[in-house]
């Protein structure tokens, strides 16, 4: 028998628990080609903002030993282009389709949900609240407990889109900030954002990264993201999505079991497209030789007496 690896979510049902993480993954056309994407669970597109955006200038990302730095600076196309086109591609999968948000003051976050909603092909929004709050003195929308949960609370109140709070791991105390969002009325939560980080060129005694640092993703990340993620699943009531150096079919089972109902698939990508498609079959394999009958039932089941 063939094991159910579907999720529900807010309502919103997906075929499988991969996804693709924002920003690795483009505007999903980009691989077309590539993959078969109606066989991914779901699609997160690039971080979209109220203008268009050309980000931080190069040099803006660099190999790291177990992973990649990116200061990419959310260049994007802006979101009544994204909608002009961007959505059509997007309309014509069989998958789900997640677009992901971002934003330097509250206005703009309220500004783009409400430009994005009730658009056809949209399933669901995740709110990057990992962005400079420029009225705040840059300081990250989700680094703080009142302006996560004012930015989480603007965006449900208007938009009819369920809401995933997409989280940074670059706080004191991340179950607090979990909690916050959940009160403000996330649906979900996904976590971790990427680690900040630099690197140096000795020879030049200058910064690799134009913009000095980045975020730092990919297998160097995934103890800290999979000990969030598990920490921030026990505490909250809202469904999890683990994010953070899954490179394969035995990582994204590590969340699962830590208490991620669904994973996003960043880093790999670049290094091999088929990652997430191979993700998919691996947990259906797995679940075959375990006799589990829906992959909703590994969910949290990480012993730890």
């Amino acid at each position: 028998m063939k094991p159910d690896l579907s999720v529900k979510i807010a309502g919103v049902k997906f075929s499988n628990p991969v996804l693709v993480a924002s920003g690795t993954f483009g505007y999903g056309e980009e691989y077309k080609s590539l993959i078969d994407l109606n066989k991914l669970g779901g699609i997160i597109t690039k971080s979209i903002t109220l203008h268009p955006r050309e980000g931080h200038p190069p040099p803006r990302t660099f190999e790291t030993s177990c992973g990649m730095l990116n200061a990419i600076g959310l260049a994007n196309v802006g979101v009544d282009k994204f909608i002009k086109e961007k959505l059509p591609f997007l309309r014509s999968l069989k998958t789900r389709i997640i677009v992901n948000v971002a934003g330097s003051t509250l206005s703009e976050y309220v500004e783009v949900v409400k430009r994005l909603n009730r658009k056809r092909g949209i399933d669901m929004l995740e709110i990057n609240i990992s962005c400079p709050n420029v009225k705040e003195g840059g300081i990250a929308f989700g680094s703080k407990v009142k302006s996560a949960y004012d930015c989480i609370k603007a965006v449900k109140e208007n938009t009819s889109y369920p809401i995933i709070a997409k989280l940074s791991p670059n706080v004191t105390d991340i179950v607090e900030i979990a909690n916050a969002v959940q009160e403000a009325g996330a649906d979900a939560i996904s976590l971790i954002n990427t680690l900040v980080g630099m690197a140096i060129d000795t020879e030049k005694m200058r910064p690799v990264l134009a913009n000095i640092t980045g975020g730092l993703s990919g297998p160097a990340i995934k103890p800290v993201a999979l000990a969030m993620v598990w920490k921030v699943a026990k505490a909250v009531r809202i469904p999890v999505i683990g994010i953070g150096g899954i490179m394969n079919t035995e990582d994204a089972l590590e969340f699962i079991l830590a208490g991620a109902s669904m994973i996003q698939v960043g880093t790999a990508n670049f290094v091999d497209p088929q990652t997430s498609i191979q993700i998919v079959k691996g947990l259906s394999t797995y679940c075959k030789k375990k006799r589990i009958k829906k992959i909703t039932d590994l969910v949290g089941k990480l012993k730890t007496d």
